[in-house]
């Protein structure tokens, strides 16, 4: 007869082997291919590797590892036809991962639902065997006992199971954009923020000025690469989704998936990648991070591979220090309400308090094991939609036995210079730029010059101000409103939601110009500005460390 506890060392085995198999993702990398797109007329317009449509732009990358921005209507209709059918395979490829079935037979195919199955076949078969064995070869009262037990620890085993995979399908809440802006409200004017219906939008230069960067990179992990401000502006700018869906199929964020591009963007406008770079490695480990968790990529653009914890020193503990790009926030080591940090899941996150988040940590999976939100994947496995960064010079190599020392700015802020040592010399790196994106790099070693180049990039952005609003709609969530809008200066406030209880409002009001012609700790409901000229006026609200904004018109 069966020893009871073998039978159920076997029974934990099977549960083990499902539940590895379960967690398994299959994937193909697929290497991009340089591709010559044309105008309709015929002649060349670039060549590069298609790498994201956002709106009516079409991002490639050229074999500089450069990114360039391409117009949907200056190209040909074959290459339009091409990014069609582009657009259907990414369609195909994340048509598991982003899609609910309401088929049973289709949602067979998550590792819950089939560890479920799984466990219910264990079970009724552990049943069956009960009762031959009882019937033919005469259980005693301690071996009924034994089973009985195993049985019990089956049951439990299946129930824990089932609550996980409820845990991970249920609908989780949305964030509303006033709470989102709130966690960016430390740093800026370093980042600007605005919001439609489906997006909040994120605008920096992807350079943090809470800490320096690049310094501790050693031994192979640099590449030659240097910080250069990005325009993740406008169109350009990271989007987080408002309304997250969670994902049947959570893809996780290993060396295979999402090693190209961002996965969240930290609340000082610094980008945040997969600790696994594009060649497989971890970044960490190998070496390639500095004292922050950063460095920059092959478009000399900064960014992190690991949470910035530190940003908890810049903000309120209780606030996220970053985003997901699947619409979850990063939290650190407190939870919303100040509690200390609670047991996670597989995502590297959990349910708390009604809304889901994830949490980062100083050790593996770091900050987001898996997409916990519906995510889209391109055919190299990269998160779109997203930002994209610009280089102004060509990618290069690492440079073996190099530990970076410094990096700072210079006096005009226009530029930055890294200092490194390497074969017991001390080397520099001065580089800067113009206003019309011409980029000087010179060249030193223990202070003689090396060599000097000159490349012509993109001319510098800057991160749009407040009276850049005028060009975004919806940035408000009607948290209060005005009325009459036109008016001819006087008009009325009307609170809601949480500014209708808020005992500490404060209204400043902005003309065309950015000048504030109103501020006040201690608003009434009617507001009057009859003395002002007739235009356009911005009303900021500022509540309890959030912001609100209108538009106010004022006619004669």
């Amino acid at each position: 007869m069966l020893n009871p506890l073998r039978f159920l060392l076997l029974i934990a085995c099977f549960w083990a082997l499902e539940h590895h198999v379960g967690l398994s993702h299959d994937a193909h990398y697929k290497n991009s291919l340089l591709r010559q797109w044309n105008r309709p007329n015929g002649d060349r317009l670039a060549t590069g590797s298609f790498t994201v449509q956002l709106d009516s732009n079409i991002w490639i990358e050229n074999e500089r590892g450069i990114h360039v921005s391409l117009k949907w209507s200056d190209l040909s209709p074959k290459d339009q036809n091409y990014l069609a059918l582009k657009s259907k395979e990414i369609k195909n490829l994340n048509q598991g991962n982003t899609q609910a079935s309401k088929s049973l037979m289709a949602n067979v195919n998550t590792p819950n639902t089939r560890r479920t199955f799984v466990l219910i076949l264990l079970f009724a078969t552990f049943l069956i065997a009960l009762i031959v064995l009882e019937f033919n070869l005469g259980l005693t009262r301690v071996h009924w006992k034994y089973y009985r037990v195993s049985g019990i620890l089956i049951i439990a085993v299946f129930l824990l199971q089932s609550s996980q995979s409820r845990y991970l399908n249920t609908p989780l809440a949305s964030t509303t954009p006033s709470f989102i802006d709130s966690a960016f409200l430390p740093f800026k004017p370093q980042v600007y923020t605005f919001w439609n219906n489906n997006y909040f939008y994120v605008s920096s230069l992807g350079i943090p000025t809470t800490h320096p960067m690049m310094v501790g990179i050693s031994s192979h992990g640099w590449q030659q690469q240097v910080p250069i401000p990005q325009c993740y502006i406008g169109n350009n700018s990271w989007p987080i989704p408002l309304n997250p869906v969670p994902a049947l199929n959570p893809i996780p964020v290993d060396n295979v998936h999402f090693t190209r591009g961002a996965i969240a963007i930290a609340v000082n406008g610094v980008p945040i990648f997969n600790v696994f770079t594009n060649t497989g490695v971890d970044s960490y480990l190998d070496g390639q991070l500095d004292q922050y968790g950063g460095h920059c990529g092959r478009a000399d653009d900064y960014h992190y591979h690991l949470p910035p914890l530190h940003l908890s020193n810049f903000s309120l503990s209780h606030l996220p220090i970053a985003f997901g790009l699947d619409g979850y926030p990063v939290y650190g080591a407190l939870e919303p309400d100040g509690a200390l940090m609670q047991p996670l899941d597989l995502n590297h996150g959990h349910q708390y308090g009604g809304n889901y988040h994830y949490h980062g940590t100083p050790t593996s999976p770091y900050m987001i094991a898996r997409m916990a939100g519906q995510v889209t994947e391109d055919i190299n496995h990269q998160l779109v939609p997203q930002a994209v960064s610009r280089g102004v010079r060509p990618a290069l190599t690492p440079l073996n036995g190099a530990l970076i020392t410094g990096c700072l700015p210079n006096a005009s802020q226009n530029g930055y210079q890294v200092a490194f040592t390497r074969n017991n010399n001390n080397h520099t790196i001065d580089y800067q730029w113009t206003n019309t994106g011409q980029y000087s790099f010179t060249f030193k070693t223990n202070g003689i010059l090396d060599s000097s180049r000159v490349y012509n990039g993109l001319a510098p952005c800057s991160v749009p101000t407040f009276i850049d609003i005028l060009n975004h709609d919806n940035l408000t969530d009607r948290a209060f409103e005005i009325y009459p809008n036109p008016n001819i200066g006087l008009f009325r406030i009307k609170w809601n939601h949480e500014l209708a209880v808020c005992n500490s409002k404060k209204i400043i009001i902005r003309n065309a110009q950015g000048e504030i012609v109103l501020e006040t700790n201690d608003p009434e409901d009617i507001i009057d500005l009859k003395g002002e000229k007739q235009g356009l006026y911005y009303i900021i609200v500022v509540c309890g460390g959030k912001s609100w904004f209108n538009k106010i018109i004022l006619n004669d």
